[in-house]
């Protein structure tokens, strides 16, 4: 009988795990089954019980599942880090976000702006409020609901100055990534991986997961804009 790994991911990681996942498999004969969705709404049905193999999460995400006893101690695997990248619709002027100034510049002048609600979204809001800018832009801020990508507000037109995982950016028509945000106010996200307590298939869990760590595996993670760790 096939052995079964299923899981839950944020949508950061939502492609690269298809990537990985189909090399996995191909190697291992094992099934996985991974499903994408929100961040927050990952966490909440870990926490609700919801049974899974493997948890894929922002490493602070997984932190506070293995302290609630919903992963299991020392099983905890830093797979990527991510940083954040900027986006306008295709057909839009392109500001310059060459350094810090520039974005604030940016962020601004723009009419509506968007960012994800995991954590690179909490550091974007950190940052304005840092600016003194945070009351200024509170009226122009369109919050992307769970699961569902700043760039596909771009696109649509919604939104005129996105914020979100390159990752989550790059395959997506109808926007101009501008590049990442300037090294003096990167965010980077560490996305890590963890066994579920109670899962049965914790061996193949860890199989998989030395895979996700292997030298070819780095390519990949390149490939959808995020670092080997």
């Amino acid at each position: 009988m096939t052995t079964v790994i299923k899981g839950i991911s944020s949508m950061a990681t939502r492609q690269l795990l298809a990537e990985l996942v189909a090399g996995f498999q191909l190697h291992s004969g094992f099934r996985v089954d991974i499903e994408s969705v929100g961040g927050v709404d990952a966490a909440k049905r870990v926490q609700a019980g919801e049974a899974f193999d493997v948890v894929i999460l922002a490493s602070d995400a997984i932190d506070k599942l293995l302290a609630a006893g919903h992963l299991q101690a020392g099983s905890k695997v830093d797979l990527v880090r991510s940083g954040v990248a900027v986006a306008v619709r295709a057909d839009a002027p392109r500001p310059d976000i060459a350094s810090e100034d520039a974005v604030r510049d940016a962020v601004r002048a723009a009419r509506s702006i968007s960012y994800s609600t995991g954590p690179s979204g909490v550091a974007l809001a950190k940052l304005f409020e840092r600016w003194g800018i945070a009351e200024e832009i509170k009226g122009r801020i369109v919050q992307a609901p769970p699961g569902v990508p700043v760039g596909t507000l771009v696109a649509r037109g919604e939104v005129e100055l996105g914020f979100q995982q390159l990752s989550e950016l790059l395959n997506l028509d109808g926007i101009t990534v501008l590049g990442p945000l300037p090294p003096a106010i990167q965010v980077i996200t560490t996305f890590s991986a963890a066994v579920a307590t109670g899962s049965l298939q914790a061996d193949a869990v860890r199989a998989m997961l030395d895979y996700m760590n292997s030298p070819d595996a780095a390519g990949v993670k390149r490939s959808q804009g995020m670092d080997p760790i």
